[in-house]
């Protein structure tokens, strides 16, 4: 029986009969998320970062929110959990350098146990896989974007334990690694404080919106909304005002909007504009 919660969270994924566990029903639960709730940092922008226990997570889902890794990644697992996976979370981290071998701990990422394989799980990257890669190396297309797995050991003179590399050539940033050691919730709440909290942090720097689907990925970072689409090429417009920002959050990236007073949706375009006047500063200098 599944909990009122886990209803609502099914309902905002479109999914009516999540099924017993398999590798269909997973890759249909994956597909869905990364369509039906995107990636967004709004709450962080406005100063009220949400925490990330799962089942917050999972009620702000039903709600018609979103969030970043740490909810994303976390709402789901419990959901696969609740519904009968074997699920592992892992510490990851998320690096500007192809050749980084770091794990910083600031990404939550998942692998799932179903049918006698063991498949990577993400839908907290953004523009990331639209579904579950097979834990082993090779390299993978989907959607016109390309992504390979690698094994990462430990190399003479590294510490911690062995585990994967994600290598993103398509993607907003070009690798992600993760250990091999399970995680826990508790693992990650440091880091989240820090990411969502700190000055120089990209998630309280950056305004962002990501969502995926089957021909590919529409990314929203301050003004700036772009199209990445395997059949079309990528497209990119800048928006013109308030009004178009907060029509696009909701028609795009599927966010409810009834959360946002009308003083939250001033802050938020003068964060965003008051970036935007400083990208373009700099791309002229």
């Amino acid at each position: 029986m599944i909990s009122d919660i886990f209803d609502g969270y099914l309902r905002r994924l479109g999914v009516t009969d999540p099924g017993a566990p398999g590798v269909e029903g997973l890759f249909a639960l994956q597909r869905a998320h990364l369509e039906h709730i995107a990636y967004d940092n709004i709450d962080i922008q406005l100063g009220r970062p949400p925490g990330i226990d799962p089942e917050l997570s999972a009620r702000r889902f039903a709600a018609g929110r979103g969030g970043y890794c740490f909810h994303l990644n976390g709402g789901l697992a419990l959901l696969l959990e609740t519904l009968g996976y074997e699920v592992t979370r892992h510490v990851g981290g998320v690096c500007d350098d192809a050749a980084s071998r770091e794990v910083g701990g600031g990404h939550l990422t998942l692998t799932v146990r179903v049918d006698g394989a063991t498949y990577w799980v993400d839908a907290g990257l953004g523009d990331g896989p639209y579904e579950p890669l097979p834990l082993r190396e090779g390299t993978y297309e989907q959607g016109g974007l390309r992504y390979r797995l690698e094994r990462l050991e430990p190399q003479a003179g590294e510490s911690g334990d062995a585990g994967w590399s994600l290598l993103t050539p398509d993607m907003h940033m070009p690798r992600m690694n993760f250990r091999d050691a399970p995680a826990a919730t508790a693992d990650f709440e440091a880091m989240h404080t820090r990411l969502s909290t700190a000055e120089d942090s990209v998630f309280v720097r950056t305004f962002a919106l990501f969502r995926r689907d089957a021909e590919g990925a529409d990314v929203l970072r301050g003004r700036i909304l772009t199209r990445l689409d395997s059949a079309k090429g990528t497209s990119e417009r800048e928006l013109a005002d308030a009004d178009e920002l907060f029509e696009v959050i909701g028609s795009v990236f599927g966010r409810d909007l009834d959360d946002l007073s009308a003083a939250d949706r001033a802050t938020l375009w003068a964060r965003v504009q008051q970036a935007h006047e400083a990208w373009l500063a700099a791309r002229q200098g």
